[in-house]
This record gives C-alpha cells, structure tokens and sequence, in this order.
C-alpha cells in the first residue's frame, strides 16, 4: 500500500476536548483524564512501592538490542525492574514482534503466564494489544506511541509518550550551533547550512520530531533548511544509509534521523559529516561526525506502571512524561566534534523549556504557507471516521503538543507542494 503524505490523517486523532493537562499537576490521575488531555507526568516522585515477589510483568519489542529504539525500551524495563528490586523471573522480554497477529498472540501467552501488565513498544503492535485487553479484562496492557486508549473506553488499555519533542529541539540546537561554526571557518557559506533528515514513515510522530529539531536548528543558525527523505520503515540499514548519502550528496552539510539503524550515521561517518542520531550515543562508532542524540528514558513509565498494577490504583489512558520527569533525555556531548558553548547553551534552554519561557512549536518562530498560524487552527485530532479537525491546539502562542493526547498529533505539512513547515521540503514521499 502507498503512504503518501495525505496518511497522516492515519494517526492524526486524540480527545475532542478541550483543556490539557499540564505539567506538575498533583490532582488525581482521573482528572487530567476527565479535561480530555494527557496525564502530564512532572517532577514529582512518589515513595517505591513494594511487588509482590509473585507478580510478573511482560514486554513486547518489535526489534531486539539491535535497534536503538528498542534498546531503549528494553533498558528501561530492566532498569525500572531493578530499582523495584524485582527478580529476573519477574520481567518477561519478548523481541522481534512482528505488527501483525503476532502480538496478539504474544500478548495472550504472557497474560496466560500470569503477566499482571503487559507492555508493547511499537505503533503497529496497538490493535493487536487492544485485542489483547478485551479478552483477558483483568490484566493491563499498556503500549508506547499508540492513539486509541482514550477513544477505546476499556479500563485496562493504556497509551504513552513523552514529550520527546523537547528533546529534539535541543538536539536541534547543537546543530544549529555546528552550522555556525561551519559557516564561521569559512566551510560553508549561511545560504549553504542545509541538514538532512532520514525519516522512517509520514507520521505525525517523524513529521513533530523533523519540526522541532529544525526548530531547534533554526533559533540558531536562522539561515538553515532542511531536506527530509523517508525510507518506509522503521528499521532498514540500507535504506538509511542510502538515504543519508543521498542528502550528502544533494548538499546537506549535517544529518539526522528519525529512524533506528545505525545507516544514516555510517554514511555520515564515512563522508565526514556531523550526525545528530536518534535514541541512543553512536559516537563509539562514529567517533569523528557524532555530535548527541535525544532518547525517551521509558525507565520512569515503567515504573509507574508496575507501581500502578502493584497498589491497584488507575493507569491514565494517555500518559505523557517529560523533561522533568526524567523521560526526555540526551546523551552527552561529542565536545571533540561540536561547537565551543554547545553544552552551555543546551543547559540555558533546558531550564527555558522546562520552566516554560521558551516553547518548541512557538507560533511566532514559524510559518506554514507562508502564514503563522493563530488561535483558530484546528488539529486532526479524532478517532471518528472521518478524522474531522475538531480540536484547537493554538493558544497562548504556541502549539501545544502532547497534551491533549500522549501520541504527536504535530503534523503540518503542505502535501501539494511536498513540504513542512517553511523551510523543510519532503523528498520520497510515495512508497511502493
């Protein structure tokens, strides 16, 4: 089937509502439900709760420790595991499961294991998941990235995210930074600072995260542009590393991703181009191009989750962690490759960010058409059938993502012309 731009609307959806939930909230979980928003999760900490020595938990990974992104998930469960003191019997770890029927049935053999929760990391796995839960009721099942538990009604189904956006855009600003640098030593001329951008899918997911690292990029260096190709999957070496030197090759003087091989950096590595990565440091391998790299720390969910099953108390359907919370991250600096002040300036917009005095999607740092948007713009935000635009998600200057549900719902894009917001044109956008 060919995912054109036009499938966006394929995740575009969340709560007709109207109010989100925001950040360092401490009234009950239910609430922030009740408004239509994400629960989202802040800087509080609650006492560990004891599990019980008999109660066990499974995980669902679409890839195994090969994949960035799914290291990531699997680091997270272990750690959220160990600082619960739970024994290695306790976590069941499932990878290479397949989006397909396979979850379904992957998931029903570790609820048929005494699974308490059950827990799954990729997009495709949410229909199988929810399947899942209507057949074992008395067992949670939770699941990253998905749309539906909010729209589903069932008690036991549950989506999450984090505002990784946050992250990106830091990310972004380290790259903008390089770009200054490159134009400063005479390497590049201010009309030449293009990045390129290796997407997986033409998802609101890749389309916020490409958005917020340019963001990120051009409150830096207000000359850069951005080219974005999408390989059609998640995880293809191949398709990433070429895609990478395609860019190259088309003039993008720094790369990053939004896809989980170690192809795009390779390429760069190879070419001797600066590389943001994606989930996880590559600079073992990519010592000379490796600048940092954004991750979600799934390790806090985790938790809350076990904590949430052990004393019985209600999962949120849509959870939301963030740079306070702990779940938006980087990994440190390449100080050998970045530019000098780098890590100054990420602390400085850190505090910004978390403090809310700077905001990623700022409507006055953009525009889309040749116009900004304002307090009108409605977001495809639903699960009916028509997917309809019914929710405002423009106000106090900014748009406002992940709030009215965990999973992006950020996804602007001029399809007739094959671009982003101004300054991002989309390449590949049909897949055979």
């Amino acid at each position: 089937m060919k995912k054109q731009i036009a499938v966006f609307l394929s995740l575009a959806m969340a709560a007709t509502a109207c109010s989100p939930a925001f950040a360092g909230e401490t009234e009950a979980q239910t609430e922030g439900q009740a408004s239509g928003g994400a629960f989202i999760a802040g800087a509080e900490t609650e006492a560990d709760v004891t599990i019980p020595s008999d109660m066990k938990f499974g995980f669902i990974f679409l890839h195994d420790e090969n994949s960035t992104y799914d290291l990531n998930f699997i680091n997270g469960a272990k750690e959220a595991a160990k600082e619960l003191g739970l024994s290695d019997d306790q976590i069941i770890l499932k990878t290479n499961v397949p989006e397909g029927q396979e979850c379904y049935e992957t998931a029903a053999d570790l609820a048929d294991q005494g699974c308490a929760a059950v827990f799954a990391d990729s997009f495709g796995h949410e229909d199988y998941m929810i399947q899942a839960a209507q057949e074992y009721p008395d067992v949670q099942f939770c699941h990253a990235t998905g749309t539906k538990a909010h729209t589903e009604g069932l008690s036991n189904y549950h989506n999450a995210f984090a505002a990784i956006y946050e992250g990106r855009y830091l990310a972004g600003v380290a790259a903008g930074m390089k770009l200054n640098e490159m134009i400063k030593d005479g390497k590049i001329t201010e009309d030449k600072a293009k990045i390129g951008y290796v997407g997986a899918f033409t998802y609101a997911e890749v389309i916020s995260g490409f958005t917020s690292f340019f963001l990120g990029a051009r409150s830096q260096c207000p000359s850069a542009t951005m080219e974005v190709t999408f390989t059609g999957s998640w995880y293809d070496e191949t398709a990433e590393k070429e895609g990478a030197k395609n860019l190259i090759n088309d003039g993008c003087v720094l790369i990053s991703q939004h896809a989980d091989s170690m192809g795009a950096p390779t390429a760069c590595e190879e070419a001797g181009v600066p590389d943001v990565s994606y989930n996880g440091s590559t600079q073992d391998a990519c010592p000379n191009t490796y600048l940092i790299s954004s991750r979600i720390d799934w390790a806090p969910y985790m938790k809350f989750m076990m904590q949430s099953v052990a004393e019985g108390k209600e999962i949120p359907a849509d959870w939301t962690g963030t740079l306070a919370s702990g779940s938006v991250k980087l990994t440190d600096l390449n100080t050998s490759v970045a530019a000098e002040g780098t890590q100054e300036k990420l602390d400085e917009v850190t505090k910004e960010l978390e403090a809310g005095t700077v905001h990623v999607f700022d409507t006055s740092a953009f525009t889309f058409k040749g116009a900004a948007l304002d307090d009108s713009y409605l977001a495809d935000v639903d699960t009916d059938d028509n997917y309809t635009p019914d929710t405002k998600v423009v106000s106090d200057g900014y748009f406002h993502e992940s709030e009215y549900r965990s999973a992006p719902y950020f996804d602007l894009v001029d399809a007739d012309n094959a671009a982003g917001i101004d300054g991002i044109k989309l390449l590949d956008t049909n897949f055979g």
